[in-house]
């Protein structure tokens, strides 16, 4: 269109808009270059759907030009209306040249599959491209969101984390209560000795988290501004992330120790036969165990000791001639906290048969009640020497100031048998030592402290960090599959909100029908006639729902269905109907 067309498109448009005399053949070819060259700048989410909705925007800035028009656009008008908007949009100084389109080149196409374009690869790109064409895509819909509130051993105290633990007799009870909220859809707590977190779907982000902190008030008794001290708030793919790494034991205080993963499969069960435990957060904790099992069957991070009793365990196991500890004799001293992690990483690698010794016997009994697997013979410390003298692998981890035993101790000691090659193991992982350093004199025993074991652990650890890396890349493959998954729940308002609206037309269309048809048909032809509305509605609506449908698995399918959505929210204003 040239300079002088354009402004008297404009000014007639004031006085008398959208004039109806034809448009020349070189302006009828100009103004089609023109919107085919409108058409190449939107991307190509859905092309058909962008030029539909491109129509259905440009005619109305074509009639605000004539100041309050009042006609409806004709298809003469509407090739004059393009022009004036086109012509509008075309830098000053340059209009008389010729729009240039910019194409491709040859090493900037992207292989992808038939029929999937660029857009859809990239869901955000189909998403900017509607908005593009007015109105904000997401209006129709604004999904709840995942927030994680939380108490973890990285930043909080244990005096206030064990204020703030929730039983598993009380964990139903404390999501109903969670839930109770206004503004909380679903609840899920992981409450452990190193953190405790809740999980909850939020209508309102602000709102949800202002509610959570009340209830944590309550439960705990501690004031808000000392919980928000120690709180860390995550929200929809923080939250979702965070969670697939602690079940992949990437956030534990051991990279990699597995009962995080049973403490997170033991939230998953519970909220199975709980109702505030809803869709989202079962999707949720499904995808975070399938993580935490590929985490450590796909990688080497839970491989390896990286703690001085883990050390010792397997260490012992290493070094023994079976590597095995079946038909070998234990005798554990202390019943301390590194007694009791010595014990679970035994129990780890099958030894059920072990003798405790300690000072006190209480204390000893309540390390074996603790492990009912094990069978565990309690003694006391006055018999320490006699026992040793039938037992295989000694650790030692009391707290004795001086040695408990000597060179001299062992050569009055019996050889072992051949299920440990013929030598007793000596394990001191007390500090200080419980082990002369003159027992590595004797010829049938074998004498590892804690210096050998931590140099074990140190490797180890250097090694699971490393697996950690890998673990990352299988994280985030699942976290964008829940996350496609969890986008597919997104339509399931638009399907409804279709189907309502085309039965309300076909309700009122049929009785509109029926009323000019008067009394004169029977039921049967009532029936026919009412059967047939419904058959076209749903041969109609078919395609539209198959657009619609998705099961998640596949992000790109899933950002190709919520193109559609959007784009069928539009075209059939679906944003102010009402579901019954």
């Amino acid at each position: 269109a040239t300079p002088a067309r354009s402004a008297t498109v404009r000014a007639d448009a004031g006085a008398r808009p959208f004039a109806s005399h034809r448009a020349p053949a070189t302006e009828r070819r100009s103004a089609s270059r023109a919107r085919d060259a409108v058409a190449e700048r939107i991307p190509r989410p859905t092309h058909r759907i962008a030029t539909v909705a491109m129509s259905a925007a440009l005619a109305p800035r074509a009639i605000a030009v004539g100041a309050r028009a009042t006609r409806k656009p004709t298809k003469k008008n509407f090739r004059h209306a393009l022009r004036a908007v086109v012509d509008s949009e075309t830098p000053q100084g340059d209009q008389t040249k010729p729009m240039q389109v910019q194409r491709p080149t040859r090493d900037a196409v992207t292989l992808r599959p038939a029929g999937v374009s660029d857009a859809v690869v990239d869901s955000s790109k189909a998403l900017e491209a509607l908005a593009a064409l007015g109105g904000n895509p997401y209006e129709s819909e604004r999904k709840s969101s995942i927030v994680t509130v939380g108490l973890s051993i990285h930043n909080c105290p244990v005096e206030i984390r064990e204020k703030m633990a929730v039983p598993a007799e009380a964990w139903n009870d404390a999501v109903a209560e969670l839930c109770a909220y206004p503004h909380i859809e679903e609840a899920g707590i992981l409450s452990t000795c190193n953190r405790m977190e809740i999980y909850v779907v939020a209508l309102s982000y602000e709102r949800g988290l202002k509610e959570v902190e009340e209830w944590m008030v309550k439960h705990s008794g501690v004031d808000v501004e000392s919980l928000r001290e120690h709180l860390f708030v995550l929200k929809d793919r923080e939250s979702t992330g965070h969670l697939l790494k602690v079940s992949g034991g990437l956030d534990s205080v051991v990279m990699g120790e597995g009962q995080i993963l049973a403490q997170v499969k033991s939230v998953f069960a519970m909220g199975e036969s709980e109702k505030a435990f809803g869709r989202h957060l079962t999707g949720l904790f499904k995808a975070a165990i399938t993580a935490g099992k590929r985490v450590r069957s796909e990688t080497s991070i839970a491989s390896g000791a990286v703690s001085v009793s883990s050390a010792a365990a397997e260490l012992v196991q290493m070094k023994l001639p079976s590597q095995s500890f079946e038909g070998v004799r234990v005798l554990i001293v202390g019943a301390g906290t590194m007694s009791k992690l010595l014990v679970k990483h035994l129990a780890s690698k099958r030894c059920t048969e072990m003798t405790i010794v300690n000072r006190t016997k209480p204390r000893a009994e309540a390390l074996a009640e603790e492990f009912p697997e094990v069978n565990m013979r309690i003694e006391l410390m006055d018999q320490f020497l006699t026992l040793a003298g039938e037992h295989d692998v000694i650790f030692t981890a009391s707290s004795a100031v001086d040695p408990i035993i000597c060179k001299d101790d062992l050569a009055k000691m019996s050889v072992c048998g051949d299920a440990v090659g013929g030598k007793r193991r000596l394990v001191d992982i007390a500090v200080p030592r419980n082990v002369d350093a003159n027992c590595c004199e004797d010829p049938n025993t074998l004498v590892y402290n804690v210096d050998d074991l931590k140099e074990l652990a140190e490797i180890n650890k250097a090694k699971r960090e490393a697996a950690g890396l890998e673990a990352e890349a299988l994280l985030l493959e699942e976290q964008r599959n829940f996350e496609a998954w969890r986008d597919s729940l997104e339509t399931v308002p638009t399907i409804k909100r279709l189907r309502q609206k085309a039965e309300n037309i076909r309700s009122a269309e049929l009785d509109k029908a029926m009323t000019k048809l008067g009394d004169g048909l029977t039921n049967k032809q009532k029936k026919a006639v009412e059967e047939l509305s419904r058959g076209i509605i749903n041969k109609i609506l078919h395609g539209p729902m198959a657009a619609l449908r998705s099961d998640g698995s596949d992000p790109t399918a899933v950002a190709l269905t919520l193109v559609n959505m959007h784009a069928l929210e539009r075209m059939f204003d679906l944003r102010n109907v009402e579901e019954d």
